[in-house]
């Protein structure tokens, strides 16, 4: 199994650069058009030329263009404080108005048994011979 470790670092470096120098924005590729980097990766794989060539020359891996920004800066800029859910106005008006709604159901379920037990003892009462007014 071993003798096939490297067979398969080869692989994952061949594959990992491929969809890596498929990802990027043609922006931020180095020397040679995105197209030749593809090319060269896809041609030279197997023998590590080509994606050592685009990991090491055919990328811009620095600080991002200050046009765009990555998703964790993003992210580091949209940063708010942390508020609990009992502190939370908008969490507690969510509460208190599906509270609301959960009592109207069971107002509306508890009428409906009423209702179905009293025409159950009506009907009992019918069967029985009874007169239901009596009870």
């Amino acid at each position: 199994m071993l003798r096939y470790l490297p067979y398969l670092l080869v692989l994952a470096l061949w594959i990992y650069a491929f969809i890596d120098c498929l990802n990027t924005p043609e922006e931020q590729v180095k020397g040679l058009p995105k197209v030749v980097w593809v090319i060269i990766v896809l041609l030279f794989g197997e023998v590590l030329i080509g994606p050592v060539a685009w990991l090491v020359a055919g990328k811009h891996r620095g600080p991002v263009n200050p046009d765009g920004s990555t998703p964790s800066e993003w992210h580091r800029n949209q940063r708010t404080a942390f508020v609990a859910p009992d502190d939370n106005p908008e969490f507690l008006k969510s509460l208190a108005e599906d509270n609301k709604k959960d009592e109207a159901l069971l107002k509306d379920w508890e009428a409906d048994l009423r209702r179905r037990e009293e025409e159950l003892r009506r009907k009992e009462s019918k069967d029985n011979g009874e007169d239901p007014k009596d009870s």
